[in-house]
């Protein structure tokens, strides 16, 4: 019987999922996937706007191969932890049984759009300025609605709740100690 506990790192763009996972996997010498890395054009609802309006059904997000990964993972690794960015916790069904922990990334949503904003600005390509307007235009007019909407779905059923600005070692340390008082606790 595997033991492995899976650990959903959850938050809006921005927040810092990607660089957390990286360094928690690191401090645990565990595994880890990225929700970024398993995505393609039919990953999301084709338009956002109308998915958003027609009830936000978080299970029309599809990542099979992430899943498929994931579950290959739990079948052939003895690790104590998977870490995964999963910006939706439990929400989607395909992953609801394969977490054990959600941790939400809970910051504000100006801090995470001025990091996306800089990481267009840090990493340009030849559309960067268009990029960046075309991402402004679509977060006024229904991804901040979904962001908050997110954040508020993953906070109801998340196991841990991270709402302070710190670094991510600051971060990480409060993750670590939260997995080991777990491992104690026999949870």
């Amino acid at each position: 019987m595997n033991n492995t506990k899976v650990v959903a790192i959850s938050g809006v763009s921005g927040v810092g999922k990607t660089t957390l996972v990286k360094q928690l996997a690191k401090e645990f010498s565990c595994p880890f996937l990225l929700f970024d890395d398993h995505t393609d054009k039919e990953t999301y609802p084709q338009n956002m706007k109308y998915w958003f309006e027609s009830g936000a059904n978080f299970s029309l997000i599809k990542t099979p191969r992430f899943v498929y990964l994931l579950e290959e993972l739990l079948n052939k690794n003895s690790s104590v932890y998977i870490f995964i960015e999963e910006p939706f916790g439990k929400e989607r069904d395909v992953m609801s049984n394969l977490i054990d922990y959600v941790i939400l990334l809970d910051q504000p949503l100006e801090l995470c759009l001025s990091r996306i904003i800089k990481r267009h600005i840090d990493h340009p390509h030849s559309d960067s300025l268009d990029s960046i307007t075309n991402y402004l235009d679509k977060y006024d007019d229904h991804l901040r609605e979904i962001y908050i909407y997110a954040a508020n779905k993953v906070r109801n059923n998340c196991d841990l709740n991270i709402k302070q600005v710190t670094s991510i070692k600051i971060t990480s340390n409060i993750i670590n100690s939260w997995l080991k008082n777990k491992q104690k606790k026999g949870a």
